[in-house]
């Protein structure tokens, strides 16, 4: 069978359990990142079978629907958020609601440029400011410093591909994980310069990444408890929490995972402060042209 780079493909040893691109070829492996999932794995040749077009659409239909819901319920959660808001900041709506808010500055670095120019799409759906960057994992340790020198972010997602490999080693062994390592180190650095767990929010991690490495080295955030596949807006939805939660309450770990499409088995985390800072007065600056004249 003939294949190239980006078909997507299942595995017949996986009874095509997922959707998968072809991302490269070695001499003996053709390797694969998940379609929906934030997972890497390699297969032969011969494990491998093209998806025809209307099964590729009948499985994003299903992780569509997915990520629909998702949104609706995260909506709903916002629009509470901002029900609250207002009354606190015009007194029990005695007042109208004449406030700004300053909002938090996301640095998302994706290992996908896939799954990268999804995320900012869900990023600008929510109305989040966000800066978004392409470095294959092992480079993201050797360049974070400079990103956050440069992009000076409230909030930092690590993401990308990873894939606990058994042959490697146990569960415990980070040496086992694909990029998990690299995920670990990028973390450290990052807090190297940003120590305070409430002065830089970290999200970091893939599919099966070891969560327990990520969350000493620093991530309030991280994947995978269980070392299950998480989908690759997951972290999307906990930043967007974080982030429009008023900064003097706390975000609980809960509250962040509720209305991702994984759940409690694929992330964690700790209590996070948020990050939404609101003010009072708005001042219209087409009001003020207007007075000028």
């Amino acid at each position: 069978m003939d294949l190239a780079i980006g078909d997507i493909v299942t595995r017949i040893s996986y009874k095509h359990d997922l959707l998968f691109r072809v991302s490269s070829f070695t001499a003996n492996k053709v390797i694969l990142h998940g379609e929906d999932m934030r997972l890497i794995a390699d297969a032969p040749r011969d494990d491998l079978v093209k998806t025809g077009t209307r099964e590729i659409k009948k499985r994003k239909k299903t992780w569509q629907d997915k990520e629909d819901y998702s949104y609706r319920l995260f909506r709903q959660d916002y629009l509470l958020m901002k029900d609250k808001r207002d009354y606190e900041s015009t007194s029990g709506y005695h007042h109208s609601p004449n406030y700004f808010q300053i909002p938090a500055k996301v640095l998302h670095i994706d290992g996908d440029k896939t799954y990268l120019k999804k995320c900012i799409d869900f990023y600008q759906r929510f109305g989040i400011q966000v800066h978004g960057v392409h470095l294959h994992e092992k480079e993201m340790p050797l360049q974070i410093a400079s990103l956050l020198e440069k992009i000076q972010p409230d909030i930092i997602v690590i993401t990308g591909h990873d894939a606990f490999q058994k042959n490697k080693g146990d569960k415990q062994d980070i040496r086992a994980y694909r990029n998990s390592q690299y995920f670990v180190e990028t973390v450290r650095e990052a807090r190297r310069l940003y120590p305070h767990l409430d002065q830089l929010i970290i999200f970091a991690g893939a599919c099966q990444s070891h969560f327990e490495s990520l969350i000493r080295a620093g991530a309030n955030f991280a994947s995978s408890p269980s070392r299950i596949n998480i989908h690759a807006l997951d972290p999307v939805y906990i930043v967007a929490k974080v982030a429009f939660t008023p900064f003097m309450e706390k975000v609980g770990v809960w509250d962040a995972l509720r209305n991702t499409l994984t759940g409690e088995r694929g992330l964690g985390g700790i209590e996070t402060r948020g990050l939404l800072r609101t003010g009072l007065p708005f001042v219209d600056p087409d009001e003020e042209k207007e007075e000028d004249s």
